[in-house]
């Protein structure tokens, strides 16, 4: 079973992109990210022709997550991450699909800190803490896929020069990850590639993907009675490479 996570960055506009890649990769389980589009103007109808049927939580110009399933409906089962009933944006949609439980979430990215914005980064990733916590309780394998908006260390990131100050690499969004994993939760692409850096995101500006100038910013993270299941996984790094492409990679995975 192949498991993916892609930020789209605009799910309408980077159509063409997304429909040529799984005709491609043929993923069994996808988790989108960066919608940037309103519920209705998911592109549901174009995503089902093509094998995927979809569960998503949309939002006009920011946000948006889904989980598609290759020629499997699934079935939801969250929008939205417990704990506070303020949050309207829309960043963690969750389905049975497969066999599994799939939570797939965007988290806020943070800058600029300190200030609101990397307040309620924090909060939203203690509020996932607590949620993961309870996934784990329930007993069901679950991988927990998505853009994490956190490097976890400096291997994960090709230079810390020009982002010492960014809200991606702080110590607490940081200690948050490390928390996930401490519950235990597997990283599965550091755990099959513990010497390489995995980059998943080049951002657009000063040549980034030219000079392979990365961050990993997308994970995967499964329960402890999937773990033993994880056979392979990569980065489809090409598709950084296409033309009008998202600034993100897809990033997956294989269970046996």
């Amino acid at each position: 079973m192949k498991i993916a996570t892609f930020n789209v960055n605009n799910v309408n506009r980077r159509l063409p992109n997304l429909l040529a890649w799984l005709k491609r990769a043929k993923p069994d389980i996808v988790c989108l990210q960066e919608l940037k589009a309103a519920d209705e103007d998911f592109p549901a109808a174009d995503l089902r022709r093509a094998g995927y049927p979809a569960v998503w939580q949309g939002q006009k110009t920011w946000n948006g997550v889904a989980i598609l399933g290759r020629r499997s409906e699934p079935v939801l089962t969250r929008k939205g991450l417990p704990g506070d009933r303020s949050d309207v944006q829309s960043r963690y949609i969750e389905a049975a699909v497969k066999g599994l439980v799939v939570g797939c979430l965007y988290a806020p990215n943070g800058n600029p800190q300190p200030g609101p914005k990397f307040d309620y980064k924090l909060d939203w990733l203690r509020r996932l803490q607590r949620h993961a916590k309870s996934l784990l309780k329930s007993g069901a394998p679950v991988v927990l896929a998505g853009d994490y908006n956190v490097v976890p260390s400096d291997f994960d990131i090709y230079s810390m020069r020009s982002w010492k100050d960014d809200a991606l690499v702080q110590p607490a969004p940081r200690a948050a990850f490390g928390k996930l994993l401490a519950q235990g939760w597997t990283d599965s692409l550091r755990t099959l590639h513990p010497d390489e850096p995995m980059y998943t995101f080049w951002d657009y500006k000063r040549h980034r993907w030219e000079r392979n100038a990365g961050l990993r910013l997308d994970h995967l993270l499964l329960s402890p009675d999937l773990a033993p299941r994880l056979v392979r996984g990569g980065v489809d790094r090409e598709e950084r490479g296409r033309d009008s492409p998202s600034d993100h990679a897809p990033a997956w995975i294989e269970l046996k």
